[in-house]
């Protein structure tokens, strides 16, 4: 670790000696923290990315050229491969046991008013059960099913990474084996001033960080040695989500089986937009290569386009569900430009020259991000794979009051699956009553019909179980 005046020295060659403003005020504990957070950061690449902040790639050219991505649409007979046939290809895989899970934990839940990680926030309708434990119980039941082990590797950031540790520890990880179950943490990059590029300080002895994006997940997985961890145990295909969405049909043998009779090396769930300004990540294919165009930087005019028969053009709206090959996340996590920084315009509180704390009104800062769908370019043969958003994206971000994509709203939309899985197993589910199937009961509607043969009618609050 350098001393004072080594960093110092360092530092100016970046024009970044201002970090070192309170150092003569600071003990040897916070001075070692401070030189070990500056130490962690390459300097090289925050200049870099500054100056490179303005050449943004040209969406309006890119969206003008968009056309639809190939894709497996729902009920579509014209689909190279049928529903059976991709269920029955990913049914072997996963019992081959060449599946596993990357669980992208690291976002608090703030916004819900839920100071802790976002997993840990209950919504189970009638369980009361967090998200992360019905997202383990459907892990475990998929395990159960096809008689292979299923290893979940969860991504943390540095804020959830010592709670949700300590949450699965005092819940025994919800039943998986203590050798299927791996936690790493995500990086973080520090947030400089818009105006000058200058490294922001949260306090005297600590720079301004954040967590570099879902993206990140690709730099994680290969540092902590969970990719080699995977790939030595035979798994070759990881399942990917995102913790927010508890209807997530994680690793669904119909979508794998897509992903493998295709031959793709990166597949992507996504659901037919509503509306064209539909907020959601716009999937579609240029010149041959497919990539995500966020719903912020699509012009109306291109979003509203049509096609003959009336429906949108730009149609696929991802939902961050996707299979990957392991092969391929190899190949990429060897590559230092696999995924691009993106460039945010953030509020970041910060100490000034005095010391004193600014929380600034406007956007003052930027944070650099990496996100996960910038794989797709770079993917062999990438699919998209169209699912029902009813029944499979509920993703929690709103605190109550919102229009959509609250705790209540998810939960109704929960109660809404469970109660057609139970009238098509032919149980009478009366009118407002709320129901929750447990996924170590039934992981679909076929199943639950096969265990259900006693139940006729439920007129009060019910958790199958």
């Amino acid at each position: 670790m350098m001393n004072g005046e080594q960093l110092l020295d360092w530092l100016g060659r970046f024009g970044q000696e201002h970090l070192l403003r309170f150092w003569d005020e600071l003990d040897d504990r916070r001075r070692r923290s401070l030189a070990e957070q500056i130490g962690a950061i390459d300097l090289e690449l925050i200049a870099r990315l500054y100056r490179r902040k303005e050449k943004q790639t040209d969406v309006c050219a890119l969206a003008d050229r968009a056309g639809e991505p190939p894709a497996f649409r729902l009920g579509d007979p014209n689909n190279r491969f049928t529903p059976d046939e991709a269920r029955r290809r990913g049914e072997a895989a996963l019992r081959a046991g060449e599946a596993g899970v990357i669980l992208v934990a690291g976002g608090q839940g703030t916004r819900l008013g839920f100071d802790h990680p976002k997993g840990m926030f209950p919504l189970g309708p009638v369980s009361g059960k967090t998200i992360f434990q019905i997202h383990v119980e459907k892990i475990l039941a998929a395990a159960r099913r096809y008689g292979s082990s299923i290893p979940l590797c969860l991504m943390t950031s540095p804020a959830t990474h010592a709670e949700t540790v300590a949450f699965f520890q005092e819940h025994d990880r919800f039943g998986l084996a203590e050798g299927d179950f791996r936690v790493f943490c995500q990086g973080t990059m520090p947030a400089v001033d818009a105006a000058t590029g200058e490294l922001l300080l949260a306090d005297r002895d600590q720079l301004a960080l954040s967590p570099d994006g879902h993206g990140g997940m690709l730099a994680a997985l290969a540092a902590s040695g969970t990719l080699d961890e995977l790939r030595r145990r035979g798994v070759r295909h990881a399942f990917y989500f995102q913790v927010d969405n508890p209807l997530v049909d994680v690793c669904g043998p119909e979508f794998i089986g897509y992903h493998l009779l295709a031959s793709s090396e990166l597949s992507s769930q996504v659901v037919a937009k509503k509306t064209p300004l539909d907020r959601v990540g716009n999937v579609v294919e240029v010149d041959g290569r497919l990539l995500v165009i966020e719903y912020s930087d699509l012009p109306d005019e291109i979003a509203d386009r049509r096609k003959p028969d009336g429906s949108l053009a730009i149609w696929a709206g991802s939902i961050a569900v996707h299979v990957m090959d392991l092969g391929f996340l190899a190949r990429m996590a060897d590559s230092a430009d696999a995924l691009p920084f993106h460039v945010a315009h953030k509020r970041v509180a910060y100490v000034d020259d005095s010391g004193a704390l600014v929380e600034p009104e406007e956007p003052n800062a930027i944070k650099f991000e990496r996100f996960i769908f910038d794989l797709l370019p770079s993917a062999e043969r990438a699919i998209v794979v169209e699912v029902d958003a009813a029944e499979h994206f509920g993703p929690l971000k709103n605190a109550p009051g919102h229009k959509e994509d609250t705790a209540e709203s998810v939960k109704a939309q929960l109660i809404a699956l469970h109660s057609r899985w139970l009238r098509r197993a032919g149980v009478e589910v009366a009118d407002g009553v709320a129901v929750e199937i447990s996924p170590l009961l039934a992981l679909d509607a076929e199943e639950l019909a096969e265990k259900l043969s006693a139940v006729t009618k439920v007129t009060t609050p019910r958790y199958f179980e």
